[in-house]
């Protein structure tokens, strides 16, 4: 079996509004081997607070990193936004050793230190890729989804900025589709796939983001694709949570299943679809079950 083994960084979003994310992550990597290790003094990533506070979000991500160096463990998340701070931020500290300085001078309030250079942050993808491999990925799908024809959605920050991202072409990611094929299913190219959800804006003005959205799933429609798939809790609310709201703003119906990418690769590895917490999906993917 594969000997990974990582400390798991599930954020805020996740654990409260997206179980199933977790849920279906966990279960197809127990499958591949990789042990997670809980984290469960962990704190937010600093992401929501960077435009009004600088400073407090780099503190929020360096304690984070603290608590990962304290174990000796690669983190592992399955948020892209904290994944690309809490990589960001390890990067920063690690070059800028006044920046570094002035960081840990807040932190030993609580006892802790930042030395950087020890661990590494992996999103879920990343660490399929590249850590995992598709051979051992492969080796585990007994249930090949060749009669299913899906999309992709990989997010704006799984590939950007790519100084601190930097393992897919922002401008024309393929590993997230590689992925995808390593189930069996057939990934379908469709129009403007890399455009954003429009999840960031949704607290400014909520009918640009449904309507972006809306402009996706009318591209990925287009193709015929049976389900989207996500690996992003914010977009994976916006395409599912927020397809009734879309449907009904823009008086079209899509009924597009979107499933998180653990959920698609579970259903390649035999497991219940009860068990990868696909019933709790807005949009009911019935007839996509029925179809594998």
């Amino acid at each position: 079996m594969t000997d990974l083994k990582y400390l798991l960084f599930l954020g805020c979003v996740i654990p409260y509004r997206i179980p199933s994310y977790e849920v279906s992550a966990r279960r197809v990597l127990k499958k591949l081997g990789v042990e997670l290790v809980e984290m469960p003094d962990f704190n937010c990533c600093g992401l929501p607070i960077d435009s009004v506070d600088h400073d407090a979000m780099l503190v929020l991500a360096a304690r984070n990193l603290c608590l990962a160096e304290q174990k000796g463990l690669d983190i592992l998340t399955l948020c892209p936004g904290c994944a690309g701070t809490l990589r960001k931020v390890n990067k920063t500290l690690q070059e800028d050793k006044k920046l570094k300085e002035k960081i840990n001078g807040i932190l030993k309030e609580v006892g802790l230190e930042f030395t950087g250079g020890k661990i590494r942050v992996r999103h879920l993808i990343q660490a399929l890729v590249e850590d995992v491999g598709f051979d051992k990925i492969k080796e585990t799908v007994v249930k090949p989804l060749s009669n299913l024809k899906v999309a992709e959605h990989n997010g704006c920050h799984v590939l950007r900025p790519t100084k601190y991202i930097g393992f897919d072409d922002p401008e024309n990611p393929v590993l997230l589709k590689k992925l995808i094929e390593a189930t069996g299913a057939e990934c379908l190219d469709y129009m403007y796939e890399t455009d954003c959800c429009g999840a960031p804006i949704v607290g400014v003005n909520d009918q640009i983001p449904l309507r972006l959205a809306g402009d996706k799933l009318r591209n990925v429609k287009a193709v015929n694709a049976q389900a989207l798939i996500t690996v992003c809790p914010f977009c994976h609310m916006m395409f599912d949570i927020n397809q009734p709201r879309i449907e009904k703003l823009l008086s079209e119906k899509f009924g597009i299943p979107v499933l998180h990418y653990p959920q698609l690769l579970g259903l390649a590895m035999g497991i219940d679809a009860n068990d990868l917490a696909i019933d709790e999906l807005r949009v009911k993917a019935t007839n996509l079950l029925n179809s594998k």
